[in-house]
């Protein structure tokens, strides 16, 4: 009895000679929208142009990419770890093949930024200001920050810029540079700022001196954009063998400021920001009982951006 043959399907590599890089546009679009008719409205193609395009990429890299999920689409495993890449050099090739000069009075550019609402308070106003008379045309789309390494969301492209207090990232990136590790991210110091506790007017605390067994002792609130009950303030204690008692977590600057006037919780917020909440003669203002390290606010970039005049 002849022994069967046994065969197997196997892809070749992709030959990138003869890769129609239209077909990666209409992958990151799809990508970007998860939505064949969306994308296709983006690059005015029908729609069976782009799932004919998204074919032809699939047999050239021997996957699938996206699957239909519900109303839209899923991305497979290979899809999600391509797609950076992809988005990267495109944007990379449209810099270079279209290189132009921003002129703020004629620009349309849409710029989205990432901070807490803090620090919205405090550059937002001016930089308005100085868009209404130099650029009218610029818009700002504001998101909240959500976590402490804003990374992740710049090298998305979810975000042009992030502002806020990143020490961690700040860190790894000069280790990386000293390292002559390639560093994708730029950031650059905006201001420093001090933090104060702060507390209702009336409050028994509020008189007398608020020393670190008192401070302790007390029930707080933190703003925590992670949602974690442990922040840079508890970390100054626990170095003094202390700690608080944090009873609630919020994840935005305005909520505590309301919350804190309005209850005999105590909470340390950016004393710049006290100025903003409206209610600053209902709230306050105490020195820490304890050393904490400036707070630095740093605006941090991927350096792709760099190659557009605009985001310069």
């Amino acid at each position: 009895m002849p022994t069967p043959l046994i065969t197997a399907t196997i892809h070749k590599p992709p030959n990138f000679r003869t890769l129609d890089l239209n077909l990666l546009r209409v992958f990151d679009e799809v990508m970007a929208e998860r939505s064949l008719t969306r994308a296709a409205r983006n690059l005015s193609l029908t729609q069976p142009a782009v799932s004919n395009a998204l074919r032809r990429l699939r047999g050239t890299l021997g996957d699938e990419l996206v699957v239909r999920e519900g109303q839209g689409m899923a991305p497979t495993p290979r899809a999600l770890a391509l797609w950076p890449t992809v988005r990267e050099a495109l944007r990379q090739l449209q810099a270079s093949l279209s290189p132009s000069s921003f002129e703020p009075a004629m620009a349309n550019t849409t710029f989205v930024l990432a901070m807490a609402d803090a620090t919205a308070a405090e550059l937002m106003p001016g930089l308005i200001d100085i868009l209404e008379r130099e650029a009218p045309g610029v818009a700002m789309r504001v998101l909240p920050l959500t976590t402490r390494d804003p990374r992740r969301l710049l090298d998305e492209g979810t975000a042009d810029l992030a502002v806020g207090h990143f020490p961690s990232v700040l860190a790894d990136l000069v280790v990386r540079a000293q390292g002559d590790d390639a560093v994708a991210f730029a950031h650059q110091r905006l201001y420093n700022g001090r933090y104060v506790c702060v507390m209702r007017a009336g409050h028994p605390l509020a008189r007398g001196p608020l020393g670190l067994d008192r401070f302790c002792a007390a029930r707080h609130m933190l703003v925590s954009f992670s949602g974690r009950p442990f922040g840079f303030i508890d970390e100054s204690l626990a170095a003094l063998g202390r700690k608080r008692q944090v009873v609630l977590t919020v994840n935005q600057f305005f909520t505590a400021g309301r919350v804190v006037a309005n209850s005999n919780l105590l909470t340390v917020l950016p004393q710049h920001f006290v100025g903003v909440t409206g209610i600053a003669d209902q709230l306050v203002l105490r020195p820490l009982p304890f050393d904490v390290a400036p707070v630095h606010v740093d605006a941090v970039w991927h350096r792709r951006q760099e190659a557009q005049s605009a985001h310069t």
